[in-house]
């Protein structure tokens, strides 16, 4: 039997491409969104996930009509990924974007964990190293960028995603469950490798995402590799590609574009500056789309 997963926020920019990147794996999927998923087999439920109760019914109910056939109620539910959220700044004012960020996350994991629904995977951002809507240009602590870095964003979407990550370590802590939270760099879609050459041809414009990027269909298959991976507890990783967007090697480039920020360790060839050798050694992700591949 397939398993079945319930997704927040699968209608929006990253969701509609990872949600079909996972039904093509063989996941049976229920979207929880205010907007329609156009994805042919998943069903959305139109939710509002900052509404506790809504959550607690949405998790804990049938995905389909297909569902009322088995005369035994709605199916037990393998995990939740949560990606719902308002996406950035300046959408909302800054109250009710940290406001609703906060709630819904902590809704979905405490809706998941009181239901005994074993894993949750929640979307946190590469915002909470606290560069990308930092006031004025703010450098980074050093580089590489990996998931011990002392985050101090100080904007009101980064500190929602560190909130959230506490939120999940805890309930990790109470319930024993696995709650992993990726770090999502800039999501590319596949339409959107045209920006590249701008960006390498205005490099301080890419230093709010270190240079960074993630395709969504990899993004895809990093959050299969987590549903996969059990046994972590509370975890965080990078969801970011490879290599940095630049034709130089990365040690050369950020001698060149910020010299003062200091290496924690050598970065080798075309490393990303914020690196996912995290999500390589451990969940064994292999990137597909290099930008390279898209960018002459």
């Amino acid at each position: 039997m397939a398993k079945r997963i319930i997704f927040t926020g699968g209608s929006g920019k990253a969701g509609k491409h990872v949600v079909p990147w996972l039904m093509a794996k063989g996941y049976d999927i229920l979207n929880l969104d205010l907007k329609p998923l156009d994805c042919p087999g998943v069903n959305t439920l139109h939710t509002d996930v900052t509404d506790n109760g809504q959550v607690f019914n949405a998790l804990s109910c049938h995905f389909g009509f297909d569902g009322y056939d088995t005369g035994k109620g709605p199916a037990k539910v393998d995990a939740v990924v949560h990606f719902a959220a308002i996406p950035r700044i300046l959408l909302q004012p800054d109250n009710v974007t940290f406001t609703a960020n906060v709630t819904s996350t902590y809704n979905v994991i405490e809706a998941a964990m009181k239901l005994g629904i074993p894993k949750v995977i929640i979307a946190s951002s590469e915002t909470t190293y606290g560069v990308c809507f930092a006031e004025g240009d703010k450098d980074y602590h050093h580089f590489p960028l990996e998931e011990d870095y002392d985050i101090d964003p100080m904007d009101s979407y980064g500190l929602s995603k560190v909130v959230n990550e506490k939120t999940a370590r805890a309930f990790a802590m109470r319930y024993g469950a696995d709650i992993y939270a990726l770090r999502i760099g800039n999501v590319i879609e596949p339409h959107e490798y045209d920006k590249f050459p701008a960006f390498m041809a205005d490099p301080p414009s890419r230093k709010r995402n270190a240079w960074s990027y993630i395709d969504a269909r990899d993004l895809g298959q990093i959050v299969h590799l987590c549903l996969e991976k059990n046994g972590l507890g509370f975890d965080v990783f990078n969801a970011v590609n490879d290599t940095i967007t630049a034709r130089e090697p990365t040690a050369e480039f950020l001698n060149r574009w910020c010299p003062k920020i200091p290496l924690k360790r050598e970065l080798k060839g075309d490393e990303a500056p914020l690196s996912n050798r995290k999500a390589r050694d451990v969940l064994g992700f292999k990137e597909e789309h290099n930008w390279r591949k898209h960018v002459k």
